[in-house]
């Protein structure tokens, strides 16, 4: 019995470093991250950097001095170039604006930790203290920037004015697919099947992406440096199938402004899911926007502009 329980062991661990040897090869065969992430491929990216606990930043920051702070924070994967036609308007509005690339997005750093909630609220925190920034700030979020300023608001309250939030993502713990979840199995769907796909799949945020070539062949540049596919994949299995419904619940019991935003044909995050933000944030004022996807905000900049530059004068 005992003998046989170790040839079952060995079996196992054989045929996993088997799976681990195959996927490997495989993703040497569909490998689309070809460039490293240095300071030769930081002078085409524009804006300004600096290092942080867990790696560098890539971030840019403009308005008037004394102008009240919003911060904007992308997406799932898209980097900082996602505000493009929100960032100016709102400095020529007199705000002080900053953008930022997340962790494993863009051109910061890729730091092999786990990509959840704590390193994202973190990274903001650190990003703001570094910047020598005091006082309360107003914070907008779109897609998964939204349960990450939910959350950076639950844990610092203190530091935020109001929140926008465009087409959050809204958690409620379910976990994510097995073959995402699965050691080596998921690393070998990532390469094959999701990473080469994933430039073509972001026209699925707009409603017209044919009018945004430029977009695309930016979001594709950014993916093809090392360590990207890996951040992504570890915001799946260590971010997105988190419970984030307590950190929405705290920010409707705040009372602190909210303003949400939504594209009704949005596929990413269904429009039917604001009804449970809403219930969880009944102070929202919200506004559906009829003619739009995930990225409303992107694509019908001459309707949301003003309206967040009129909640943010509001409040």
């Amino acid at each position: 019995m005992r003998r046989a329980l170790i040839y079952l062991i060995a079996l196992i661990v054989i045929f996993g470093g088997l799976i681990a040897v195959f996927a490997e090869w495989q993703c040497a065969r569909h490998d689309l991250e070809n460039r490293q992430l240095d300071q030769k491929a930081r002078l085409e990216a524009g804006g300004s950097f600096i290092a942080l606990p867990e790696g560098i930043t890539h971030y840019e920051l403009a308005g008037p001095n004394d102008g009240r702070l919003v911060v904007l924070v992308h997406g799932f994967s898209v980097p900082y170039f996602l505000w493009d036609h929100t960032f100016q308007p709102l400095v020529a509005a007199g705000f002080r604006v900053l953008r930022y690339d997340a962790y494993g997005r863009g051109y910061s750093d890729r730091p092999e930790v786990k990509y959840d909630a704590k390193l994202f609220v973190s990274q903001l925190s650190d990003l703001l203290s570094a910047l020598h920034v005091s006082g309360p700030v107003d914070l907008v979020g779109s897609s998964l920037g939204g349960p990450v300023v939910v959350a950076f608001a639950a844990q610092h309250p203190e530091q935020v004015r109001s929140i926008t939030l465009f087409d959050p993502g809204y958690f409620e713990g379910e976990p994510m697919p097995w073959r995402f979840m699965t050691p080596y199995f998921g690393e070998y769907v990532m390469c094959t099947s999701i990473a080469p796909h994933m430039t073509a799949s972001q026209k699925e945020d707009f409603v017209h992406p044919e009018r945004y070539p430029d977009y695309f062949d930016r979001y594709a540049t950014q993916v093809k440096f090392k360590g990207t596919r890996a951040a992504l994949l570890s915001t799946l299995r260590e971010f997105v199938g988190r419970d984030d419904r307590e950190d929405y619940r705290k920010l409707g019991l705040s009372g602190k402004p909210v303003l949400l935003v939504w594209g009704k044909k949005d596929k990413d995050v269904p429009f039917e899911t604001s009804r449970l933000i809403l219930a969880a944030v009944p102070q929202a004022e919200f506004h559906s926007l009829d003619d739009a996807a995930h990225v409303g905000f992107y694509e019908q900049p001459e309707i949301v502009n003003p309206l967040v530059i009129d909640f943010l004068r509001k409040h």
